[in-house]
């Protein structure tokens, strides 16, 4: 998304012609207009992000290609292969080094409960991800937040946004130039802040499991206690497996 159609075009005329050593991309290196001149292994790291479209054209690439797939929250389909045996699997268990578990909380919606694990937060120097996965009612969740802390400097992140817009608002966040960033699930992968350690999912009962283990793998980066909140309607209105989910 954030490369235009003529640099694509160009990395794909040299990696077609063989100048390029190694490539890194989304999906979109999946496309049909790809070419390798010799292909010898493929990484696919987030492995939970792609679908079985996607595994069927990684398998046409494979019968000369080693693979390797990353993940942390595996899904059954690899389970059950390394399993039969179809698959080598290698578990890592032992934590990066400082690392402390999250203290993960699943409470019902409560502003008061909003304010406080966001000034908690900010009273130690640290900055906030907030989760709301509806891009027509995020405006209005980010004026409760800023109402409910007044002091706070928040900046919004979702991907109907335009390409510099977004990636403006991710790296002044990183920057620290905004306390808290309201996002939908694209934070989900590959964000890395160490000074990001307290993160509010609102409406925990609509996410899958693996996309709460992700979403909640956003904070937590240093040797800082790190907090997740999972905020959910009163417990009458959820389903049964949305209960399982959050157990």
């Amino acid at each position: 998304r954030f490369r235009s159609k003529a640099e694509q075009r160009a990395t794909l005329d040299d990696l077609a012609a063989g100048k390029i050593d190694i490539i890194v991309g989304t999906h979109r290196l999946l496309s049909k207009d790809v070419a390798f001149r010799d292909l010898g292994l493929l990484v696919v790291d987030e492995e939970q992000r792609f679908g079985v479209a996607h595994k069927e054209r990684i398998k046409q690439l494979r019968r000369r290609v080693d693979v390797l797939t990353m993940t942390a929250t595996p899904i059954p389909r690899t389970l059950n292969m390394s399993l039969v045996g179809i698959r080598d699997m290698s578990i890592i268990e032992t934590p990066p080094k400082d690392r402390l578990s999250i203290q993960t909380n699943v409470v019902k919606f409560d502003q008061e409960i909003m304010r406080r694990a966001i000034r908690n937060e900010l009273a130690r120097g640290g900055q906030v991800y907030f989760v709301h996965n509806r891009v027509e009612s995020i405006v209005s969740i980010a004026n409760l937040v800023q109402r409910l802390v007044p002091e706070v400097r928040l900046v919004i992140g979702h991907g109907q946004m335009s390409e510099d817009v977004l990636e403006r608002a991710m790296l002044d966040f990183i920057a620290r130039k905004f306390d808290v960033l309201i996002a939908t699930t694209i934070v989900e992968n590959g964000l890395d802040i160490p000074n990001a350690n307290t993160i509010v999912i609102n409406r925990a009962d609509r996410y899958g499991l693996s996309q709460l283990y992700q979403l909640r793998g956003r904070v937590g980066r240093s040797d800082r206690p790190a907090y997740a909140y999972l905020l959910i309607p009163p417990e009458d209105s959820l389903s049964p497996v949305a209960k399982k989910r959050l157990a």
